[in-house]
């Protein structure tokens, strides 16, 4: 979450009034993030986020929205955006389209332990089931055929020993997604993008899941190695922390039990969600857009994380 548009209190007052959500009485830009413009704005009536898009279209952006809307209709603690007097829900705020959400309460547990790990293994299965009869439908957009497509664009920037890396993980990568063990992975809409920074906590209490503008229709195992990969290493390292893992992964399927096909398929969607956030990274670091406040991640996270998923698969 960057600043790429400038908005004035006058435009966001505008669109509060338009929300019946209060007369704007703070605005302020948020830091971190590569994708979008957001802000905090806050009225008399409460606080909330106002995005602006800057990559997704207005006809991207019904899924994402709807799906937020889906959820919190059944019981998932995620963000409920705002809709005017028509029920609209999707809105343009300097030309540009926007949504305003409710700010979850709480903050990022950026240090997690075992405790707030299975809390997102439970939730995590929740927002699964929930999202299965939700009757809009959009790819991962930054799924397997965004890796082939932006694997070549990053090899210049890469030494040779991680070419080779990228190149072997990626085939490895398009043959498992051709297997008939693949095929038969359960999926739905995913978050996709669930990460630490991703996930609010009051205390050992999780309060809410935000930022679904990566979210599509995949594998939920995939949904859940994005969440491994990240609730459960160390991040310095990028090596596997098996106590969080046990947590996260028990609670989860406590929810919703893993089918023979997940359990098979593991450690092969552990690499695949390293390799997703590996090539995002270089492509956002080596390849960046302005914007006022943005400061993209090292790619070299994601690569060691690889690495270690690759020496050591995770097996059930």
């Amino acid at each position: 979450m960057a600043v790429f548009t400038e908005v004035t209190e006058t435009q966001a007052n505008d669109l509060m009034q338009a929300l019946n959500l209060g007369q704007l009485t703070a605005l302020r830009g948020i830091e971190g993030g590569i994708e979008n413009t957001n802000y905090f704005a806050t009225t008399d009536r409460g606080e909330y986020v106002l995005t602006l898009f800057e990559r997704l279209g207005f006809e991207q952006l019904p899924f994402y929205l709807h799906l937020m809307k889906h959820l919190a209709e059944r019981g998932i603690l995620v963000p409920n955006p705002a809709a005017n007097t028509d029920g609209d829900i999707l809105h343009t705020v300097c030309g540009k389209p926007a949504a305003v959400v409710n700010k979850l309460t709480g903050k990022s547990q950026l240090q997690p332990q075992a405790v707030h790990c299975a809390a997102v293994g439970d939730m995590l299965a929740r927002m699964h089931l929930a999202g299965q009869d939700y009757n809009r439908s959009q790819p991962n957009l930054r799924g397997l055929p965004w890796w082939n497509e932006t694997v070549p664009v990053v090899l210049p920037y890469l030494t040779p020993e991680q070419a080779a890396l990228i190149r072997s993980e990626l085939a490895f990568q398009n043959h498992t997604a051709a297997s008939s063990a693949y095929a038969a992975l359960p999926r739905g809409p995913v978050h996709a993008d669930l990460f630490r920074d991703n996930v609010m906590f009051d205390g050992e209490q999780l309060t809410g899941f935000f930022d679904f503008y990566f979210a599509g229709v995949d594998t939920w195992l995939f949904d859940l190695a994005v969440c491994l990969n990240d609730w459960c290493i160390d991040l310095p390292s990028g090596a596997h922390d098996a106590a969080r893992a046990q947590a996260m992964i028990a609670a989860y399927q406590q929810v919703r039990p893993l089918s023979g096909a997940e359990r098979q398929l593991l450690a092969a969607m552990l690499r695949a969600a390293a390799l997703r956030f590996w090539i995002s990274r270089l492509w956002d670091f080596h390849l960046p857009r302005e914007a006022a406040m943005l400061t993209p991640h090292d790619p070299t996270h994601f690569e060691r994380v690889l690495r270690a998923r690759v020496a050591h698969p995770l097996a059930l």
